[in-house]
């Protein structure tokens, strides 16, 4: 149901909790209003299920919360004794049917009655005002949302008579704003229930009118500029009931892709501002911390690893992730420690190695404009590969690059052979025996290969690349100085 509101998870994910969220949803509690616990009594008509699951939206997952056994009428209860935290509540089948949604909140015990295959047309509820006006809603939004799909369809198939064209598309425009009033007039009439903040929390901030330069053209940037200072107006971030609806997640993931700029001190910044906000609420401010650690714990782009490593110091190490066990938190300060030392802009860590005449040589004294840093086995399939590629772009570059070899190997013989065997005249060095260091500990190499650029002074400018992305990246960072680290 909630699809009005925006895209639902599937279902499937309410049997396939990930553990770290059985670790942030525990402890959970409310304010208990009238009866102690909850008791929600359903029938719904046409199913077939013997066992219905009730589950709950969290972030971006769902999670089951109960389970009943439903009779021949289709008759169901779902009865705990402790309050359920409010929020969206799923009924669902046991073959991935979700029959449909509804509101938890103040009122734990009431009952509804509903058929297939349309649950939503049909339903009733007794002692749930706050369901009866969500589906109210609901209703009402198909009902003008059927109305402009028809429309949009009419229109395509429309050729190109402009007068007819103009003509839906003002219906369609019509069809809009009565969404719009009757949301708001919703709003106005049921402040206090959780369907209106729900209907809040979707709306779309306004931009305002576009002001005019000095030059005469429109100001380009002030619609996004508006769009990102208020996109946080009609979201009240302090309310953890829309922790348990879609519209949280979504909205933080929006946030944070599209609205804010994608460099890494950047991002600190308004993760620091926006979990700020959210200080009061001890729910939401976990679920904020935990979102934003994982999220640049395990992104894919090059040097976010440095939001992770700015998470973990300022809201773990520091002891403010109340909810994290001491050996979660042990894990996470070694994993932040291990990432610190090779973040983009660091001096890389020095490495004295010995070359294949026995002799050894320094990483920080090897000169050159870039420096590729490359660490790999010489009977790695994939190190094959990318040697192989690197050493022809090597030979071909003019960019004033060298490369630092470093085979794992613990063969020498071995080594020397793949060396002399694939003509690789930059500077190779094993990692067996070093004056510095483990390796291993000082790049946090845990697979091979694994490849850093430094510049002239020995500073990470980039880590992890392909041989064949260097080119580009390369070309790119000569270009622009502004990615260029001033030493």
């Amino acid at each position: 149901m909630l699809k009005h509101f925006c895209k639902t998870v599937e279902l499937r994910s309410v049997f396939t909790a990930i553990a770290v969220f059985i670790i942030i949803i525990s402890g959970l509690a409310q304010k208990n209003a009238g009866k102690a616990g909850y008791k929600i009594k359903g029938e719904i008509s046409g199913i077939t299920d013997t066992v219905c699951y009730l589950a709950h939206y969290y972030g971006d997952k769902t999670y089951m919360t109960d389970t009943a056994r439903a009779d021949s009428k289709g008759r169901i209860v779902f009865e705990g004794d402790s309050v359920l935290p409010g929020g969206i509540y799923i009924v669902a089948g046991q073959k991935n049917n979700k029959y449909l949604e509804i509101i938890v909140d103040k009122d734990q015990h009431f009952s509804f009655r509903a058929a297939l295959p349309d649950v939503s047309e049909n339903i009733t509820f007794e002692d749930s005002p706050e369901n009866t006006l969500f589906f109210e809603f609901i209703n009402e939004n198909m009902r003008i949302r059927k109305q402009i799909e028809q429309f949009k369809a009419d229109k395509a198939q429309m050729k190109a008579n402009q007068d007819s064209l103009a003509i839906i598309s003002r219906k369609i425009d019509l069809l809009d704003q009565e969404i719009e009033k009757y949301q708001d007039n919703l709003i106005e009439s049921h402040p206090g229930s959780f369907v209106s903040v729900m209907i809040r929390a979707t709306k779309e901030p306004e931009t305002g009118k576009i002001p005019v330069l000095e030059n005469g053209r429109q100001d380009s940037a002030f619609a996004f500029r508006q769009y990102k200072q208020h996109y946080w107006d009609n979201f009240d971030l302090t309310d953890e009931r829309l922790l348990r609806t879609p519209l949280f997640h979504k909205r933080l993931d929006k946030y944070f892709k599209d609205l804010v700029y994608q460099r890494p001190d950047s991002i600190n910044h308004e993760a620091d501002l926006l979990i700020g906000k959210v200080r009061s609420n001890p729910e939401v401010f976990k679920y904020l911390v935990w979102f934003l650690t994982y999220k640049y714990e395990t992104s894919k782009i090059m040097g976010f690893d440095e939001i992770f490593v700015h998470m973990v110091d300022s809201y773990y190490a520091s002891g403010e992730a109340y909810w994290t066990d001491t050996s979660t938190l042990k894990t996470l300060v070694k994993r932040a420690d291990a990432l610190r030392p090779i973040l983009i802009g660091k001096k890389a860590p020095e490495l004295i190695l010995f070359d294949t005449s026995g002799s050894f040589l320094s990483l920080h004294h090897t000169p050159a404009k870039f420096l590729v840093l490359i660490f790999y086995e010489s009977d790695c399939s994939h190190c094959k590969k990318e040697i192989k590629e690197l050493n022809d772009w090597y030979k071909e570059t003019e960019t004033g690059t060298q490369v630092f070899a470093v085979c794992t190997d613990t063969s020498l013989v071995k080594w020397k052979k793949f060396v002399l065997e694939n003509d690789l005249k930059w500077v190779n060095v094993n990692g067996t025996r070093s004056i510095t260091r483990d390796y291993h500990d000082l790049y946090d190499i845990s697979m091979t290969p694994t490849m850093f650029v430094l510049d002239e002074n020995k500073y990470i400018i980039a880590k992890r690349l392909k041989a064949e992305q260097l080119k580009s990246f390369l070309t790119n960072y000569i270009n622009n100085p502004n990615l260029q680290i001033k030493d």
